[in-house]
Formats: structure tokens, C-alpha cells, sequence
């Protein structure tokens, strides 16, 4: 039975929406074309300062990049400036990206120090101008992703979410968590439905949705129109498919033959070796490599090896190596 149908984001349509989370140093440009591949609804950037954007410093320049296999493109912004996170959103609108995506929701304390990420839901004032002049800035729609509220005291997302939805946001994700518990305790799904009884643009649940069963029980516990998923796609770029087979009536997806997934693995490390360079790419890709393997006969010792690994031609034999037993045994 399908249970996800599509939906529109301003003129935008997504006709599956599961969507991965933008989420910091893991959904670079290489990772999201893996997923892409896969089959995404949607995949958005990594968050992006707003002033490090307006500065256009080789770190935002390089998050700011995207593939055209992901069209459309959603670019995630966080800032606390009005006016610096209008110019960072026109940037990326004339880059050619087909949403701006607002940041309210990063609970990490350099973030909230700054005012910026899930700190503006102590600050609804600022939050709207935030909003309003990001809005006015562009002609691409406006998102908004945000959680609960600062704290279980001042649960105020669904406040936030009309305030959004009256300047001209176009879709709103909620994680199911409060700033103060960052990733402690279990998402609260049911809570979502509270957003999306406040709203009439689309919302999207967001929070420890690591498999199939979890994405549908978050639609039917929150009552959204779509799932975002962040951690549980981490070295399991096809779940994000799998789940929109599985809720768009396709039918169920296996996880790829070890052989497809090794070779996932590689490319995504060729394609962070390109664009971060030797030294830093090879730093990056190994917390790829540990989820990649993870729950396979030997992988710990493997991780600690790799870890130790300067050189990606090594890097490349020792996984060949590893994965050689099953993959001799698959031919067979």
C-alpha cells in the first residue's frame, strides 16, 4: 500500500518525499551523489554559514556545490543577521539552487553561541525577520527545519512553524527532539503532529528514522507528508530508496550484493580524494569506511588500520582485501 504521495515545495514538486537531512561533514557533494543514484527525493547541502557564504570562503564555496543528477537543489543556511542571511540566500539562488533551506534546529554549542541554529527558538522575534528577509530575498521557495523547542518547558515549534508559513515558507521538517537533549533520549514522532495541525504547507518528520519500519511508523505516529533521514543513512546510502520503494507502492528493495556496495564505497572515496585533496579526503572518508563496514566479521580491527593509513592506494587494497572472501564467494 503506498503510503507517501508527492508533494509540492512552492513550484518545486517532489514526488517521493524522503529526503536526506543535511547534516555537517557527512552529506558533502560526494555522499549525496551516491545517495542521488540510489534514488532520493531530495537531498539537501550541508549547512552553511551565512557570513562564511557572503565572504564566499573556500569551505562554503566547496559545501555549496552540487550535482546536476541532484536537481533540484536545496542549499541549507544557518545565521542569526537578517540581512546577511538574505545576501548568502541570493547567492545560492543565482548559483542555481532551487530551495533555501533555514536553519533553526543545529543544537551544537558553536552554533547556538552564536545565535544561530536551534538558539532562534529562545528568539521568535528574531527568528521572523530571520525568515522574512531570507523570503523576500529570492524567488526560489524558502524551507525551514527546526525541532521541538529549546527545551520540554518551551515546546514552541508549532508556533514557529505558523509564523514561518505567514512569511512564506513552503515546507517545514521538525526533529523530534528539543535543543537541550541534542541527540539524547528517542525522537518524538507523535509530537510532529502538532506542526502539522498548525500548518497547511508540507511537513516533514525528522529523527532517529534508521530503517523502513521507522519511516512508516513516523508518518503514521506524526501524520507528515514525507521522512527526512540522517544517521540511518550513514555507509547505507540506498536506505532512502529502499524506504520510497517500500511506502510508494514499488514493493521492497534489497539492500545491494556486497560487491555493488564496495564498489559505492570507492567511488565515494575517489570522488572525496578529488575534491578535498589527498590529505584532507583521506581524513574525511574514514568515518565513510567505518559505517560502510560496520557489522561485518573483522571490521573493528579493519577501522583501526584504515585509521592509521595515510596513503589511499593502501586505504584501497586493504578494503579490496577485506571484502575479497565474500566477494569470491558470491562469484562462485
Amino acid at each position: 500500500m503506498s503510503v507517501l504521495k508527492p508533494i509540492k515545495i512552492g513550484p518545486v514538486e517532489v514526488a517521493s518525499p524522503v529526503i536526506l537531512a543535511p547534516m555537517t561533514a557527512v552529506t558533502d557533494l560526494p555522499f549525496r551523489r551516491i545517495v542521488k543514484r540510489y534514488g532520493a527525493g531530495l537531498t539537501v547541502s550541508e549547512m552553511i554559514a551565512s557570513q562564511a557564504m557572503v565572504r564566499e570562503t573556500r569551505q562554503s564555496l566547496q559545501k555549496a556545490m552540487w550535482d546536476p543528477a541532484e536537481e533540484p537543489v536545496s542549499v541549507q543556511l544557518a545565521g542569526c543577521e537578517p540581512h546577511v542571511m538574505a545576501e548568502a540566500a541570493k547567492l545560492n539562488e543565482q548559483r542555481g539552487a532551487a530551495i533555501i533551506d533555514i536553519n533553526m534546529g543545529c543544537p551544537v554549542k558553536k552554533v547556538v553561541n552564536g545565535e544561530a541554529g536551534s538558539a532562534l527558538m529562545r528568539d521568535l522575534p528574531l527568528a521572523a525577520r530571520l525568515i522574512d528577509a531570507t523570503v523576500k530575498a529570492v524567488k526560489v521557495p524558502v524551507t525551514l527545519k527546526t525541532r521541538m523547542g529549546w527545551n520540554h518547558d518551551n515546546l514552541n515549534a508549532p508556533e514557529l512553524a505558523r509564523i514561518a508559513e505567514d512569511l512564506g515558507v513552503q515546507m517545514i521538517t521538525i526533529h523530534g527532539r528539543t535543543r537541550c537533549q541534542m541527540y539524547k533520549g528517542e525522537a518524538d514522532w507523535a509530537f510532529v503532529r502538532s506542526v502539522k495541525e498548525a500548518v497547511s504547507v508540507p511537513v516533514i518528520v525528522n529523527g532517529d528514522i534508521c530503517s523502513i519500519e521507522d519511516s512508516r511508523e513516523a508518518l503514521r505516529q506524526s501524520g507528515a507528508d514525507g521522512v527526512m533521514i540522517g544517521r540511518g543513512a550513514y555507509g547505507r546510502p540506498w536506505l532512502i530508496e529502499q524506504v520510497m520503494s517500500e511506502l510508494g507502492g514499488g514493493g521492497h528493495r534489497p539492500d545491494p550484493s556486497l560487491d555493488e556496495q564496495l564498489s559505492a564505497m570507492l567511488e565515494q572515496y575517489d570522488d572525496m580524494l578529488r575534491l578535498y585533496g589527498m590529505h584532507t579526503g583521506v581524513n574525511l572518508a574514514r568515518k565513510h569506511i567505518g559505517w560502510y563496514t560496520k557489522g561485518l566479521p573483522g571490521s573493528a580491527e579493519l577501522r583501526n588500520k584504515v585509521n592509521q593509513q595515510d596513503d589511499p592506494a593502501v586505504v584501497v587494497s586493504m578494503l579490496q582485501e577485506f571484502y575479497s572472501p565474500w566477494l569470491a564467494r558470491s562469484a562462485a
